[in-house]
């Protein structure tokens, strides 16, 4: 307790810390702001109804940052800019010349790679905003509207996600932690009372059936063990011995010591998760756009797009191989065992056991692919496990809260180790 209270202090005291923190807190606030302003004609009504129907809206209200409550300006969130990024970083794997910028070319070329990201993302709103607005008003909850207002109510939301995107670049280079993981976060966050009230009016109050308690307690230590874990194994390493050569420079000897290389279990952290959430939620949109057409053939694609609906077994086998295939794809774009055995062998270190070069970037390889695999199973059996729970217990806000928790655990434990580097910058 004594420590967490002297690095609110540190953190109060160092005038760039706290510049750092207030920018974070009020770039959230702005956010908040844009939220609660909504798109012109809308029944609030029929919005209500539809959202507390569906499960897929609930999901992607998430990655709105709670932006499609109420319809809100940015009610797109940061989703298309995470599948721009998604986009991008698979094409590294099939453009050689991508690769070259994103791996080769340094800090210049990943803000080259990053700009192409941003660029994506205009085209990637417009297409999601189209169809979301064309579903919606389908729905009734857009009513009264001329063509120059849907013209208008697309123009608006392309105009949010990207000023949401800015906002969230912003915080990462100004602020502490990463801006579109804590723009999720806050979106989660401010859910929490509407939740929290919705649950106790449903099950406890005016009247509290006592049968239900063992559920309730059961929920809670289920939780509760959920999150140890999920901390246990974002914290995990495995260590990897490393020896630097003792070197002579005129009379004086310098080196010779030993460390330990940290290889973590997940080195993807919560990325894996919004990643296949990405890629998941765009059948169920074509599928939803799709459903008020009579032509046979689109009916029967309809048909088939909605298997991937959150509640089918396909949707949570399909979740599974993507958050595990993601943990593999994500690891391998941002760690390299090839330029980390160079500067290992650049700076005169060594893997006690193992020739330096080509050998140690495949000891390396190896050791990272094996603790990957757990780690890649156990992000997949948490990800789904809500999902089993929902079909055991037909509590279907269960699908939604799980990767609610997944996130919001993720980004905090990100956000601590952040605020702790700071802190140790500013000691040292």
């Amino acid at each position: 307790m004594n420590n967490f209270l002297n690095k609110l202090k540190l953190i109060w005291t160092d005038t760039s810390l706290r510049r750092r923190v207030v920018f974070v807190l009020f770039a959230l606030v702005i956010f908040r702001l844009l939220a609660a302003i909504p798109i012109p004609g809308i029944d609030t009504l029929a919005l209500s109804r539809f959202l507390s129907n569906n499960q897929f809206f609930g999901i992607l209200n998430i990655f709105s940052g709670g932006g499609l409550t109420n319809l809100s300006i940015i009610m797109l969130g940061v989703g298309p800019y995470i599948t721009g990024s998604i986009i991008m970083q698979l094409l590294t794997i099939m453009v050689p010349a991508l690769k070259r910028i994103y791996h080769e070319e340094g800090e210049a070329g990943r803000k080259r790679f990053a700009q192409y990201s941003r660029l994506l993302t205009v085209p990637l709103a417009a297409i999601q905003g189209f169809s979301l607005l064309f579903i919606l008003e389908q729905q009734s909850i857009l009513v009264n509207l001329t063509a120059f207002d849907r013209i208008i109510n697309l123009f608006i939301i392309i105009a949010g996600s990207v000023l949401l995107m800015w906002i969230g670049e912003l915080v990462s280079e100004f602020g502490i932690g990463n801006g579109v993981s804590l723009i999720i976060f806050a979106g989660i966050v401010s859910q929490l009372p509407s939740t929290i009230g919705t649950f106790i009016f449903t099950y406890i109050y005016p009247t509290f059936d006592s049968s239900i308690l063992p559920t309730l307690i059961g929920f809670l230590i289920a939780g509760v063990l959920i999150i140890a874990a999920i901390v246990l194994v974002t914290e995990a390493e495995r260590p990897i011995p490393v020896t630097y050569a003792k070197r002579v420079r005129g009379a004086k000897m310098y080196g010779g010591g030993s460390t330990y290389l940290p290889l973590r279990v997940n080195q993807a952290g919560v990325i894996p998760i919004i990643f296949a959430l990405s890629i998941l939620l765009f059948p169920q949109m074509i599928g939803t756009f799709l459903a008020r057409f009579s032509n046979p053939i689109i009916v029967k694609i309809s048909g088939v797009l909605s298997a991937f609906s959150p509640t089918s077994a396909l949707y949570a086998v399909l979740y599974f191989i993507f958050v595990f295939l993601f943990t593999y794809f994500y690891t391998a774009v941002t760690f390299d065992p090839e330029a980390l055995s160079q500067n290992l062998q650049k700076n005169g270190a060594f893997i006690p056991g193992i020739r330096p070069g080509p050998s140690t970037s495949e000891y390396i390889s190896k050791v990272l692919t094996r603790i990957t695999l757990l780690g890649a199973v156990f992000l997949g059996f948490i990800a789904v496990l809500p999902l089993i729970m929902q079909r055991v217990t037909g509590i279907a806000t269960l699908a939604i809260g799980g990767t609610s928790v997944l996130i919001v655990v993720s980004v905090v434990l990100d956000l601590m180790k952040k605020v702790d580097a700071q802190i140790s910058m500013r000691e040292y």
